[in-house]
């Protein structure tokens, strides 16, 4: 089943984001290796794809797990979590209409 991870970045955090993106990015491509991965992303702060200095307020992970605490747990060690970026993490089952 897919599940959607949004997950919203403590203000300021930027830095800590930056420093734990390449552990972050390791896992994401793990499960996109695995054909798990629908989309995966960050929310810019401003309007537009790269947001400097103003950095981002949050992330989103569409990808596929056997189940809804696996998919939690999976998102519990991401290291923005480690890293004090993510104020709040939601996991929440998916179901996608869109590409068929």
């Amino acid at each position: 089943m897919f599940y959607v991870i949004v997950a919203e970045d403590v203000p300021g955090s930027l830095e800590q984001r930056l420093a734990a993106r390449p552990a972050h990015r390791e896992r994401l491509r793990a499960l996109q290796d695995e054909g798990r991965v629908i989309v995966a992303g960050a929310c810019p702060a401003i309007d537009g794809p790269d947001p400097g200095p103003a950095g981002f307020t949050g992330s989103v992970i569409v990808a596929e797990f056997d189940s809804l605490a696996q998919a939690e747990s999976w998102a519990e060690a991401d290291p923005f979590v480690a890293a004090g970026v993510y104020a709040k993490v939601t996991v929440k089952p998916f179901a996608r209409a869109f590409p068929m």
